[in-house]
């Protein structure tokens, strides 16, 4: 009998699972709560868990976010909307022909072994809404985890104006003439006040530290292009970061002149076109906090006090699994306890795709996961101990901690070159426990450079 796997999800993550296991010879379903393949890219995603805006496009360029066997079509702009996002996602799904696998407006509501589970031979059951179940050889949870708003109670609480997380941002044109606050320097933020700002009567951004606001484009082309030399294996980690910020320097200037707080540890960086003009044009103020909400009125760090319309909270977002029990998989510290952040150590056949914050596409990243986990559930790689699991898990977290500014953002960062490294040199590792000779798996491989509109053979039934 062919072996089973239920996805959790119809994202970008969900689709690309389904591709490569169908590829292993799985049969597959996927689980999606709303009735559209594309997850977050479907702007009004009737599943409500999407935090697309009309304006929304994607931080990293065209090429680098297409997965590796299915370029865009090249009339698509170098930085797609969420409309060329949703439509290529579709595309990939119809010609892999997974959309008939996709059980849509369907709402799973656990995920447990199944009776007769073990580590040995793995069960895992699917409930969905209304008490039906069904049981595969593993389960692989893609659902996301940018739906869930992550409000500062100060501030949801306490201002009297219109609040609202930028989760439930969608349009600039409801807020012209009005004084607005925007909280965050991340890409909703930086986004949201770019949006805003040309008809709004003011318009303050607040950050807490100094952003990295990497320009979209260098000498007239993606800004990836130009520093992509510099993202190979071998070249030191201080070289690429001394790149990145050389050449963001050559189009930005100081990050320290914008006017924020200057940060001693890494953060998360910032990919924005037009921020920084603004912010130059002083259509957008930068503050450095806030340390009180009286009603309308908020005061920052610096002691002045300003009247508001509308504060518009991109405070980010908290891990949200309620399909998935503590004692299965427990969030802590907004962060996952997963091995490669993929496997839960004390189970197996479970997987989580794309649970990360990463410096490059999401879609490279997961499909560098999913070649991983194929090789785990072929028996072509075997796992190390539950020992040896959370040992690594506690040394991601130290690398995370010594790295990066401490926020519930960074908890689950990843770095693509050396997380990359990590995932060839573990799957190498885990060949050996196997006896099985180590091959190239493709983790990591380029981006697709042309455009091949023909349909490939369906997967084998």
């Amino acid at each position: 009998m062919r072996k089973t796997v239920g996805i959790i999800g119809a994202g970008a993550a969900g689709i690309c699972a389904a591709k490569h296991m169908l590829e292993a010879g799985y049969e597959v379903v996927l689980y999606e709560i709303g009735s559209h393949v594309g997850g977050m890219w479907v702007y009004n995603n009737d599943n409500q868990l999407s935090s697309a805006y009309k304006t929304l496009h994607i931080n990293t360029a065209r090429d680098l976010t297409a997965f590796k066997d299915f370029a865009f079509d090249p009339a698509v702009q170098p930085f797609p909307d969420h409309r060329d996002m949703a439509t290529y996602l579709k595309a990939y799904a119809e010609r892999f022909d997974i959309v008939r696998r996709i059980r849509f407006k369907t709402q799973v509501v656990d995920v447990r072994p199944a009776p007769g589970y073990s580590a040995d031979t793995p069960r895992w059951t699917i409930e969905i809404e209304g008490g039906a179940t069904d049981d595969f050889d593993c389960a692989i949870i893609a659902s996301g985890h940018l739906s869930t708003p992550d409000d500062v109670p100060m501030l949801r609480d306490g201002f009297k104006g219109r609040y609202l997380h930028s989760h439930h941002y969608k349009d600039p044109a409801d807020f012209g003439g009005q004084r607005i606050c925007v909280v965050g320097v991340g890409n909703s933020s930086c986004d949201i006040a770019s949006d805003l700002c040309t008809t709004a009567d003011r318009l303050v951004l607040v950050g807490r530290s100094t952003p990295l606001i990497i320009p979209k484009l260098i000498f007239g082309r993606p800004f990836w292009e130009i520093v992509k030399p510099f993202y190979k294996p071998w070249v030191p980690a201080a070289v690429r970061t001394r790149a990145v910020k050389f050449f963001t320097w050559i189009v930005h200037g100081r990050m320290a002149d914008l006017g924020f707080a200057p940060s001693i540890k890494k953060v998360h960086a910032t990919s924005n076109a037009n921020i920084v003009n603004h912010i130059k044009y002083r259509r957008v103020i930068v503050k450095q906090g806030i340390t009180g909400v009286d009603g309308t009125t908020l005061t920052f760090t610096d002691g002045t006090s300003e009247d508001f319309d509308t504060l518009i909270a991109a405070t980010g977002y908290q891990l949200d699994l309620p399909f998935v029990k503590p004692k299965i998989a427990a969030i802590k510290d907004n962060s996952l306890d997963l091995y490669m952040r993929i496997v839960p150590p004390d189970w197996r056949g479970l997987y989580f795709l794309g649970f990360f914050n990463s410096d490059s596409a999401l879609n490279w990243l997961v499909e560098g996961q999913i070649r991983w986990i194929r090789e785990i559930e072929l028996g072509r790689a075997a796992l190390p101990s539950q020992q040896a699991m959370r040992a690594e898990i506690a040394e991601r977290k130290a690398w995370v901690a010594r790295t990066f500014k401490q926020s519930a953002r960074h908890g689950i960062e990843v770095e693509h070159i050396p997380y990359f490294n990590d995932l060839r040199r573990t799957i190498r590792e885990a060949h050996a426990r196997a006896k099985v000779a180590p091959r190239d798996v493709g983790i990591g491989a380029e981006r697709p450079t042309a455009f091949e509109p023909a349909p490939l053979p369906q997967a084998a039934e």
